[in-house]
């Protein structure tokens, strides 16, 4: 081993040191250009401050240098005219595509935000919009969520599409983990993965990759976590060791050998160490496969048990127990632990007691993928196991979790939202769409008689192939997306919104053929809002509809808008139940496709996933709230019985709520009650 001379490594940093230094000196002197221009001119000044600082934050004890400037920075105008010009309404989850982008200045700008909050939360600077208390809680999000920036070198696709700027938010979260301190970002990282598996998703990739940068900050001897981290070993035992013989996570072939030389009583701990770790937290462990292999071999008793079955559950295992084995022996592996979790939650809902699904499940194990389907999942999830595999894991936990099912980065909601309805409402109609998609590369729909098929389509809704999705999503939602854009084509030239005729025939005949919306289409004005409010309360409202629950999930629509409730966009959710929850609210529960159903909405409008009465997948709101950001639902005419007689009070709740936000520039001139629209 070769050590550099002393002298040789005080020359480099010598050196170091004088470039920071020279370059401190131009990005003084760029502030100062841009603090001077006027407004119309600052444009022109910016692209030198941005470049400058993108220099100096590369290089050691830059970004403290930057930090120390970021005042100045900010009165000088470099984010003015953007969204970082209101550090109050930033939302941490998006810091992750900024970061990632192949935009420098895109970076830059949001490293001297993080830079600026960083300054305030410490004390350095009193900021007018946000408090220290405020800007501290917001880094210890951004922290959590971007943790693969402080342990992870740049990926293949970082490099390609930033070069050497993915070096600078590594720089930056290094500063900010010595500023802000490790014990904060753990404790955050935790509370945000549990608020994560409360909701259920079939995607746990990310959530796993957080919990093993936590067992790393644990191992590491450099890192002092203090007294933070305490939930940490429930969610690191449940992947690595959540049983007695695998405490110390001796690898998949030492816990074989140990379950070979296990008798009934022992083996009994295991089946029920795993069935509590993945009941808590919605996660398994690759070592739980192996357990429940070596039990097809043994007793069923014992796989009800590692499943954690009640007697529903049991009942239906002995059942179909041919059926169970097959499934287990197929797609339950080391590789595809997720499948077990499926599993168990599919024969809790007893959905195989209905007639098409056990010999649905029997094709599927014998089915053929095309090889355009194999090379999708090979893409998306390597070879480790193979594709057939894959997409039972996918089947399992789609049927076990209907609610679970997200959209990933695609503009794909409507997709999404009819796999979940089917999962939950129509298994062997999923199962049957699977099956088309799957093995023939296309899907035949009917739109008002007509066939309507995936490949004869022209284009969908996304513009690309998505990629970040669960296995019966990525096989399945290319095909649904190009049918639902086509029955979208076939309604082009009908008066009023193209939903009216296109959830029906897309989703399935038990969506309603009655149908309100509260936009005029070709205006995007707000128009008789009352009525739409009534007709609401009147189809929904156990209060008003003679208490009658709803029966099947019905597609809606809601406007939705950011923390600071400002329209974002419209988006595709269902309607799930209206009940009164632990504290007699009433609440309306809702399946929404996007991936993390916990957001705010802004104007107190918080979306609930856990506490009030929710089951897992399910989002909820108390009903005036949820109503205010509602446009379109469906409800059946033959039911639905007078327009409701709602106090006005509570109706100009909800009017309130829908003014102060999307709203506010969608009210006709003359108030709130426009002309009956077409």
């Amino acid at each position: 081993m070769t050590t550099q001379p002393d002298d040789q490594r005080g020359s480099e940093a010598s050196a170091a040191t004088d470039k920071l230094t020279g370059l401190l000196v131009k990005l003084d002197e760029a502030i100062e250009l841009l603090a001077a221009a006027r407004d119309f001119a600052k444009p022109g000044k910016l692209p030198r401050v941005l470049d400058t600082a993108r220099r100096v934050m590369l290089l050691d004890g830059g970004c403290a240098a930057v930090e120390a400037r970021s005042e100045r920075l900010e009165a000088a105008g470099v984010f003015q005219g953007s969204d970082w010009a209101t550090p109050q309404f930033l939302v941490p989850s998006l810091t992750t595509q900024a970061l990632k982008s192949p935009d420098a200045n895109t970076v830059v700008v949001e490293a001297l935000s993080e830079l600026r909050l960083l300054a305030v939360a410490k004390g350095d600077v009193l900021h007018p919009l946000v408090s220290s208390e405020q800007a501290h809680h917001y880094l210890t999000q951004v922290m959590a969520l971007n943790l693969w920036l402080l342990f992870g070198a740049p990926t293949e696709a970082e490099r390609e599409t930033q070069g050497r700027l993915a070096q600078l938010p590594r720089q930056l979260f290094q500063h900010l983990a010595r500023r802000i301190g490790y014990e904060h970002i753990i404790d955050k990282l935790i509370e945000e993965i549990w608020r994560i598996l409360q909701q259920r998703p079939i995607q746990v990739d990310p959530v796993k990759q957080m919990i093993t940068q936590i067992a790393i900050c644990q191992a590491n001897p450099d890192i002092d976590l203090g007294a933070s981290g305490q939930g940490a070993d429930r969610l690191v035992s449940s992947l690595f060791g959540p049983t007695q013989a695998c405490r110390e996570d001796p690898g998949l072939e030492v816990y074989r050998e140990r379950l070979a030389s296990m008798d009934t009583t022992a083996l009994q701990a295991e089946a029920t160490g795993f069935a509590r770790s993945m009941h808590d937290t919605g996660l398994v462990s690759p070592y739980h496969p192996v357990l429940l292999r070596h039990l097809t071999e043994h007793s069923d008793h014992l796989i009800a048990e590692a499943l954690g079955l009640s007697s529903t559950g049991r009942d239906c295992l002995l059942c179909y127990r041919d059926l169970v084995h097959a499934l287990i022996r197929a797609g339950v592996h080391a590789a595809t632990p997720q499948a077990a979790y499926g599993l168990a939650l599919t024969l809790e809902r007893g959905i195989l007691y209905q007639p098409p699904v056990a010999p649905a499940m029997w094709r599927q194990l014998g089915l053929p993928l095309s090889e355009w389907s194999q090379l999708r999942l090979n893409l998306a999830f390597g070879e480790t196991i193979s594709p057939r595999a894959r997409l039972l894991e996918g089947v399992l936990c789609m049927l076990g979790l209907p609610l679970g099912v997200g959209q990933g980065n695609n503009p794909t909601c409507q997709s999404a939202r009819a796999l979940s309805m089917w999962a939950y409402n129509d298994p062997d109609y999923l199962l049957q769409m699977v099956a088309w998609a799957a093995r023939d590369d296309e899907i035949i729909m009917h739109f008002e008689g007509m066939p309507l098929s995936s490949m004869a389509s022209l284009s969908g809704v996304s513009g690309e192939l998505p990629m970040d999705l669960d296995p019966v999503s990525l096989i399945v939602v290319p095909h649904l997306d190009r049918i639902y854009a086509e029955m979208g084509r076939r309604c082009i030239g009908r008066e009023g919104d193209p939903h009216r005729w296109v959830n029906p025939e897309f989703h399935g005949w038990w969506s309603g053929r009655g149908f309100r919306i509260n936009v005029d289409v070709a205006s995007g004005q707000l128009h008789d809002l009352d009525a739409f409010l009534r007709h609401f309360y009147a189809s929904y409202h156990p209060y008003y509809n003679g208490n009658q629950p709803l029966i099947h999930p019905q597609p809606a629509g809601i406007a939705v808008t950011d923390s600071a409730a400002r329209f974002i966009g419209w988006h595709a959710i269902t309607l799930l139940r209206v009940n009164l929850d632990p504290s007699e609210v009433m609440r309306v529960y809702f399946y929404n496709p996007n991936n993390d159903s916990g957001q705010d909405w802004g104007d107190g409008v918080r979306v609930s996933t856990a506490g009030n009465g929710e089951r897992f997948g399910e989002a909820s709101l108390p009903f005036e709230q949820f109503a205010s950001r509602l446009y379109i639902f469906h409800y059946d005419p033959l039911e639905r019985g007078e327009l409701a007689k709602v106090s006005q009070e509570e109706l100009d709740e909800v009017v309130g709520y829908l003014q102060r936000s999307w709203g506010a520039e969608r009210l006709p001139p003359t108030g709130l009650q426009a002309d009956e629209g077409p």
